[in-house]
C-alpha cells in the first residue's frame, strides 16, 4: 500500500469555491478509485488543499492515473486557483490503520519531521513501541513515511473534537511513561498544521 499526498497551494480567499468544484465532480475521480482524505489548511501554511489517494502499487496509481485523466469530467476546473503543486509518495506506518470512512475529527493536526538519513527503521521501531499508550488519548488518524519526495519525512495526523481537545490531551500525553517515542537524537526538524476535512472528504 502507498498514499499519494497532493498538496496545492490556492490563492487567497479560493478554497470555498475550489472545494465545491471538487465535489461536483469527486464522484467521477473516485469509480477509479476511492478517495483517503480531502482536508484544507485552518492554520499553519494558509490556503492549502491536502487530498490524499491509496494505491496498491506504483504500478496501480499510474494505471488508475491514467484512466481518470482521460475522463471529461476530471479533474475539476481550479487551475486559475492554483499557485503551486506538490506531490509525494509516502508508505504507512506498519501500525496505521487505513484510510477510510471514519469520523475522527473534525479537527486534525498534521506534524511532519524529518529525520536523520537512515534513521527511519529504528525511528519505526521505537514508535510503534510507544503508540499503543498515545491512542488511548486519541485516535491516530494516518502515519506514513516519505518514499517518492522530500526524503526521510515522517508524518502523522491526530484527530481531536476541537483545539480545547487537543491542548489538553496533548498535555495528558506528556504524563504517559512511553510518550513521545525516543527519537530526538534523530531529529532535524518539525512542522504541523492544523488541518480540517472537507464536506466531501471520507474523513469526517
Amino acid at each position: 500500500m502507498i498514499y499519494e499526498v497532493r498538496t496545492y497551494q490556492l490563492k487567497p480567499g479560493s478554497i470555498p469555491e475550489c472545494e465545491k468544484r471538487f465535489a461536483e465532480v469527486i464522484a467521477h475521480r473516485e469509480k477509479y478509485s476511492p478517495l483517503g482524505a480531502f482536508w484544507h489548511t485552518e492554520l499553519g501554511p494558509l490556503n492549502q488543499i491536502i487530498h490524499v489517494w491509496p494505491y496498491e502499487n506504483l504500478q496501480q496509481r499510474t494505471e488508475l492515473r491514467g484512466q481518470a485523466a482521460k475522463d471529461p469530467n476530471w479533474p475539476p476546473k481550479i487551475g486559475e486557483f492554483i499557485v503551486n503543486m506538490e506531490s509525494e509518495i509516502f508508505i504507512p506506518a506498519p501500525f496505521m490503520e487505513p484510510l477510510g470512512n471514519k469520523k475522527l475529527g473534525p479537527v486534525y493536526e498534521m506534524r511532519s519531521y524529518m529525520y536523520q538519513p537512515g534513521a527511519m527503521p529504528e525511528v519505526l521501531k521505537r514508535w510503534a513501541d510507544a503508540i499503543p499508550q498515545r491512542v488511548q488519548l486519541s485516535p491516530l488518524a494516518a502515519c506514513w513515511y516519505s518514499e517518492i519526495g522530500g526524503l526521510n519525512k515522517f508524518v502523522h495526523v491526530w484527530a481531536y473534537k476541537d483545539m480545547d481537545e487537543r491542548d489538553r490531551l496533548r498535555a495528558e500525553s506528556r504524563k504517559l511513561t512511553a510518550w513521545p517515542p525516543k527519537t530526538l537524537e534523530f531529529l532535524v526538524s518539525q512542522t504541523n498544521k492544523i488541518v480540517l476535512p472537507a464536506a466531501f472528504s471520507r474523513m469526517q
